[in-house]
């Protein structure tokens, strides 16, 4: 299973929910993986550097890179979790829409489910790694402009819904966004200082603030991600 989480606009806090989703699946279900598409989620994980090998390499390798080749690829971010990073430190080119779609079907072949971090799916490999995903959600701010690009992106049509980051003193909250994606918005994740301090501090796998967990776990859960007999949260 594939959930791919994206957003129109940088710095809307894909990576964050990603890696979330991630540590919640490996808490009450048997392990996942996490594919990294926006290069984030080293330092959200506190590793001591970013991998210089990674999906990017993978990607411009063309639809003919091997499968296996991804599990050399991950490294553990935290007990249960397989970081597939970005790499591509020496990256030159971009990716073709044709590999991502072979990247979709290669991080299907696994036992255990994968979430994406699309950030803002600003490249044709990413875009057709969204499309092909079993779940698209949006991840969107109160913003204005964020909302405004969203409804103008071809991504949108292929959403399940959306993932809202709520801040104080935003003019538009959940209704609104959900009125104007006609999108259902599946969870909200509170802009909290506990939650900045644990991603700023790279601990978020040993300290995951209770309030990012509890989104994270209702989203999967409406998702079908998580089911009740799969166990209870650590």
């Amino acid at each position: 299973m594939l959930l791919a989480l994206w957003s129109p606009k940088g710095g809307s806090g894909t990576s964050v929910t990603a890696a979330a989703c991630a540590l919640i699946l490996a808490r009450r279900a048997e392990g996942a993986r996490l594919a990294d598409l926006a290069g984030d989620l080293p330092a959200i994980f506190g590793l001591a550097a970013d991998p210089d090998t990674g999906l990017a390499d993978w990607l411009m390798a063309g639809t003919d890179a091997p499968v296996d080749a991804l599990a050399r690829l991950a490294v553990v971010a935290a007990p249960g979790v397989a970081l597939a990073p970005w790499g591509g430190t020496a990256l030159n080119g971009i990716p073709a829409a044709e590999a991502g779609a072979a990247l979709a079907v290669a991080l299907g072949d696994s036992s255990v489910p994968t979430v994406i971090d699309a950030g803002s799916a600003s490249t044709p490999a990413a875009r057709a790694l969204v499309e092909a995903a079993d779940v698209s959600v949006l991840v969107v701010r109160g913003c204005y402009l964020a909302l405004r690009r969203a409804v103008h992106s071809p991504l949108l049509a292929s959403a399940t819904g959306v993932v809202m980051i709520e801040e104080p003193g935003r003019a538009l909250g959940a209704t609104e966004v959900a009125d104007v994606l006609d999108r259902p918005v599946l969870a909200r994740i509170p802009v909290r200082a506990t939650i900045a301090r644990a991603v700023d501090a790279g601990v978020i796998a040993s300290r995951l603030p209770e309030a990012l967990a509890r989104s994270a776990s209702r989203l999967l859960e409406r998702i079908e991600f998580l089911s009740e007999n799969r166990g209870e949260a650590a």
